[in-house]
């Protein structure tokens, strides 16, 4: 009933359906915590003190991106023994299907490519974006959207914005975070842009859908707009300050940019998350696979963010840290809610976040399979209690400038 009621709601209404088909069908069958946050790390206990952290000490800020030493064989993982994990829970998504429209749209914009069954962006530009298209990978991104939003209180931005008129998100994805801005701020003009059209066709009327890469230069006028939002471009950005640069001279005197990115390793502060463990290998074939395009996944290890917006001439950069954690193992109410929810985004479609990657380093599209199996298992189970690591950054264009 959920998949046929969302055929005919509107973007907004479709997630807040599909929340709700998953909150009795999905949540309440999630493994209980067994371990505390703050047993494991006391920095863990809560995101809005403890897991924030504003500003990075030198040796932070400098840290190398990890190696991409001891990236197992694909064929490690069928050559794996199955062992059926007593404490995991197979209990199968009950995301029903996506509805988008995307009219007054090119051929050559449709022209998708297939990569081991999957559907990715057409060759268009130079953006080598690594998530599928389809719809289990559409559904996945609206979920992490919801993540996001928790994990920021229900707050959308932390740039102190105030009376904004024009507004871009640089990779919009399914363009949930540009419906829910425009609803927020009716006054201004919010503007997505994505290489892929697949967002919705019904929208606010003060949101509009743009198809454009945003490693190719920018058509927005100089000096046009009062704030940039941009998230999760990791592995799709060579140059990192020709971005920010971007930004920057798109932005009005005084403007706020905003990056939101992510870390690609999967951690534990238990150990219970290790280097032969699904969860320890899926950092490091992102890793290897972005280094092979030349497009790095370490961008919140390597602070290349702040270090971008240095070069590109921002003033007042501020970054926050944070943890996320997978799964329903947190003690902390809100971030056990958290966890779930992002237990959801990535169990949702692991083979369409991995498969352009692993197709990149030579896996076959059963090793592929056989992969993602063993990490849903490990997703499920409550002898793991794994995190990842985002990174928020906000800055601002100085109202004076000569660049």
């Amino acid at each position: 009933m959920c998949t046929l009621a969302a055929k005919f709601f509107s973007k907004r209404e479709q997630v807040v359906a599909l929340l709700s088909c998953v909150d009795t069908s999905i949540l309440s069958v999630l493994p209980a915590p067994i371990v505390s946050m703050s047993d494991r790390a006391p920095e863990q206990a809560s995101t809005s003190k403890d897991q924030v952290s504003h500003g990075r000490t030198s040796q932070e800020r400098k840290s190398p991106g990890p190696s991409p030493e001891g990236l197992l064989p694909a064929q490690h993982w069928t050559q794996l023994e199955e062992v059926r994990d007593e404490d995991a829970d197979d209990t199968d998504s009950a995301l029903g299907d996506n509805a988008s429209s995307t009219a007054s749209l090119t051929s050559s914009i449709l022209e998708y490519r297939t990569i081991l069954g999957r559907s990715f962006h057409s060759e268009r530009g130079n953006a080598q974006y690594w998530g599928s298209i389809d719809a289990e990978q559409n559904e996945a991104m609206d979920i992490n959207h919801h993540v996001q939003t928790l994990l920021l209180d229900g707050k959308l931005h932390l740039a102190p914005l105030d009376n904004v008129e024009r507004v871009v998100d640089i990779g919009t994805g399914t363009g949930l975070w540009a419906i829910d801005f425009a609803d927020e701020h009716p006054n201004a003009t919010i503007i997505g842009t994505d290489v892929s059209p697949i967002q919705p066709s019904w929208v606010p009327p003060n949101v509009q859908f743009q198809i454009d890469d945003c490693t190719q230069e920018w058509t927005f006028a100089e000096n046009s707009m009062d704030y940039v939002h941009m998230r999760w471009l990791v592995g799709s950005i060579q140059d990192w300050t020709a971005l920010l640069k971007q930004a920057y001279r798109c932005l009005k005197p005084g403007g706020y940019i905003e990056s939101h990115e992510t870390s690609a390793n999967i951690l534990s502060d238990d150990g219970s998350v290790h280097d032969q463990t699904a969860m320890g290998q899926w950092g490091k074939i992102f890793i290897e696979g972005g280094r092979k395009l030349g497009r790095p996944f370490t961008v919140v290890e390597d602070a290349i963010q702040e270090k971008a917006m240095e070069a590109a001439g921002f003033v007042d950069i501020r970054a926050t840290s944070l943890k996320c954690p997978i799964g329903a193992w947190p003690k902390d109410e809100r971030l056990r809610e958290v966890g779930k929810y992002m237990y959801l985004a990535l169990t949702e479609d692991i083979e369409g976040s991995v498969v352009f990657m692993a197709n990149l380093l030579g896996w076959k599209k059963e090793e592929v399979f056989v992969y993602a199996a063993h990490l849903r298992r490990e997703l499920a189970s409550n002898k793991f209690h794994p995190y990842y690591r985002q990174s928020i950054l906000v800055a601002r264009k100085p109202e004076s400038s000569s660049r």
